[in-house]
């Protein structure tokens, strides 16, 4: 394929992700992460990753994409809005609060079928390609790759940020056997700014752009399954899934607008649940409710076990 020809290809995949609902859309090579080596072990060899021990499997293919899909060339990055017309966890100080990503359908499903289509666009135009989708389900660094397509820096909190949206946002990845036309990283924008430091209340963010997960609020919600450490009590400001302290809190968000998915507004009765509601859930209507919702992960157990660490 010539130059012009993946230029042609490029600008008909970004085009075609806009039409299916995506923010935005980068492309870059792909390529051994060289600066992300290093920073990955020194993080995994100080059980930075907690509890969460897939983390520390098929390292080689976390850094390198081509050991995930034979002849990869490109990755195509992809971006969708998920900040919702109303912020729940504003509703009153003492509610019990969901982060704003598991509001509405999991996103996993969503992102998913959307690339899906995608992927059928390119075959369409390119012919039959050897690609896998990636939607935060495999050992893939989905930020440092949306990073390298140019859609946003890496934060202080570790988070993928965009000048115009803020950080808000879910990322999912192509990765193909086709050469494209690749973007560009662009500056970091963070500055001398600190409050996603200064705001996280179990001190996570231990130093610039580095988030210990073993003391994030989202792992002691979502992913640790014993008992959660003593030495946190009182600091969980009722997060009893996930937590959005270093997003809420970053300047760049106050460029947060509306998504324009439906699939991410939050299910009705997220809305008006009271806290005596979420601790009377039974298991019946915690599967009713959350089928289809990222709250599902924690299960009914977990959601227990948070809320009375956080009345106890």
């Amino acid at each position: 394929m010539n130059q012009l020809s993946s230029q042609m290809h490029s600008l008909a995949i970004k085009q075609k992700a806009k039409e299916l609902g995506f923010d935005f859309c980068g492309i870059a090579k792909a390529q051994f992460l060289e600066d992300e080596a290093p920073r990955l072990e020194k993080w995994l060899n100080q059980n930075q990753h907690g509890h969460m021990y897939y983390m520390a499997n098929h390292f080689d293919k976390r850094l390198d994409p081509r050991k995930l899909v034979d002849g990869a060339q490109s990755i195509i990055s992809v971006l969708a809005n998920y900040f919702p017309d109303k912020d729940l966890a504003l509703s009153s100080s003492e509610t019990y609060k969901v982060s704003k990503y598991a509001y509405g359908i999991d996103y996993h499903i969503v992102i998913k079928e959307r690339l899906k289509k995608l992927l059928l666009f390119i075959e369409d135009k390119i012919g039959k390609v050897n690609a896998r989708i990636f939607v935060d389900s495999g050992p893939v660094m989905d930020k440092a790759w949306a990073s390298r397509s140019g859609l946003g820096w890496i934060g202080k909190n570790s988070n993928l940020i965009t000048k115009s949206y803020g950080s808000f946002f879910f990322i999912g990845e192509i990765i193909l056997d086709v050469v494209l036309d690749y973007d560009h990283a662009i500056a970091d924008y963070c500055g001398t700014c600190t409050r996603c430091i200064d705001a996280c209340p179990t001190n996570a963010i231990h130093e610039p752009y580095v988030v210990d997960g073993s003391k994030c609020i989202s792992y002691f919600t979502i992913e640790l399954k014993e008992d959660i450490p003593i030495d946190v009590k009182g600091k969980f400001n009722n997060w009893v899934f996930g937590c959005d302290i270093c997003q809420d809190v970053c300047p760049w968000n106050r460029f947060s607008r509306p998504t324009s998915f439906q699939e991410f507004q939050p299910i009705p009765e997220l809305t008006t649940m009271t806290n005596q509601e979420w601790e009377e859930l039974t298991q019946e209507v915690f599967d009713q409710l959350f089928k289809k919702s990222p709250l599902k992960r924690a299960r009914l157990e977990g959601l227990r076990r948070t809320i009375r660490f956080i009345k106890s």
